[in-house]
C-alpha cells in the first residue's frame, strides 16, 4: 500500500505533528491495522479507503483505534489535495461527516463541536501535572488551566500519576501571551505521553475559550517542543480548525 508520513500542523519540516497515511483498495482486518501503526510507532496512522464520492477514514495510535484525530485528518486530506484537483473533500468516521476544505495554504476542517463541563477539581489532578491547576473541566479528555502560558510550557508532569486518573487524555491550557490561548495534550494512555499537536482537543478548546474570550475566531498554539499553530473558529454545534502541512516521506508498506 502507499505510504505518507506528512508533518501536520506545520509550515516547515520536524514541526508540528507527524501521521502517517496509508491508502488502502479496501480495508484490512483491525488487528493488522493496529499491527501497522504499532510499528510505524508515531502519534497516529491515518487508513483511507476511497469510494464513489467520499473516503472512509480511521485513525489508530500505536495502541489503540480513536474516535476523532485532527492532524491525521489534515495529513489525509493533504496527501489526497496532492493527487487530484478538487478543493473540498468528504470523509467518513466514527464521528461523523467530516469535511477539509483547501483554502490557499491553509487546510480547514469542520469538526464537531465538544464543549467541555465543570468538573471538580482534585488534588491527584495538579500532582499529575505538576502545577497547581485553577479550575477543572471535562468533555472527551480531562481539561485543566493554569494562570499563564510560561506555566504551560514549564509543565513537568508525572505519567503514572496520570494515567491513575483515569481519563484518555490529559489537556493543560491557558490564556497565551502572543496567540488567544496555548495548550498542551498528555495521553499515556493511548499510548503517546505528548502529543505534540492535536486537533482533536480543540474541538473543546475553541468553545471553551470562545466563551471566555468573547470571539469566535481565535489562534492557538500547542507548546510541544516541536509546536505547531491553530487558526480556529467556533461556529454553534461545529468548530473550524485550520493549519498547514509538509510532506516528509512516502513509499510503500509491504505485507
Amino acid at each position: 500500500m502507499k505510504y505518507f508520513i506528512v508533518d501536520a500542523f506545520a509550515s516547515e519540516l520536524f514541526k508540528g505533528n507527524q501521521a502517517g497515511v496509508c491508502l488502502l483498495d479496501e480495508w484490512l482486518p483491525n488487528n493488522l491495522m493496529q499491527k501497522i501503526a504499532f510499528e510505524n510507532n508515531l502519534s497516529e496512522t491515518a487508513f483511507v479507503v476511497k469510494r464513489d464520492n467520499y473516503y472512509d477514514l480511521r485513525w489508530f495510535t500505536p495502541t489503540v483505534e480513536v474516535d476523532l484525530c485532527g492532524h491525521a485528518t489534515l495529513a489525509s486530506a493533504f496527501v489526497i489535495f496532492n493527487s487530484i484537483d478538487t478543493n473540498k473533500l468528504h470523509f467518513k468516521t466514527k464521528s461523523g461527516l467530516l469535511v477539509v476544505e483547501k483554502k490557499a495554504d491553509l487546510f480547514e476542517m469542520d469538526f464537531p463541536s465538544r464543549p467541555p463541563t465543570p468538573a471538580d477539581l482534585t488534588r491527584q489532578m495538579s500532582e499529575a501535572i505538576g502545577a497547581q491547576a485553577l479550575e477543572a473541566h471535562l468533555s472527551r479528555d480531562l481539561i485543566l488551566t493554569l494562570e499563564n502560558e510560561q506555566q504551560v510550557k514549564n509543565l513537568t508532569p508525572d505519567f503514572d500519576k496520570i494515567m491513575q486518573l483515569n481519563y484518555f487524555a490529559v489537556v493543560v491550557t491557558a490564556k497565551g501571551d502572543k496567540v488567544d490561548f496555548v495548550s498542551r495534550f498528555f495521553t499515556p494512555r493511548g499510548g503517546v505521553p505528548e502529543d505534540p499537536v492535536t486537533g482533536s482537543a480543540h474541538c473543546s478548546l475553541i468553545p471553551f475559550w470562545a466563551g471566555r474570550l468573547n470571539k469566535d475566531k481565535m489562534v492557538a498554539r500547542q507548546l510541544s517542543k516541536r509546536g505547531g499553530t491553530l487558526f480556529c473558529q467556533n461556529c454553534d454545534s461545529r468548530v473550524k480548525i485550520a493549519g498547514q502541512a509538509v510532506l516528509f516521506m512516502q513509499g510503500e508498506i509491504i505485507l
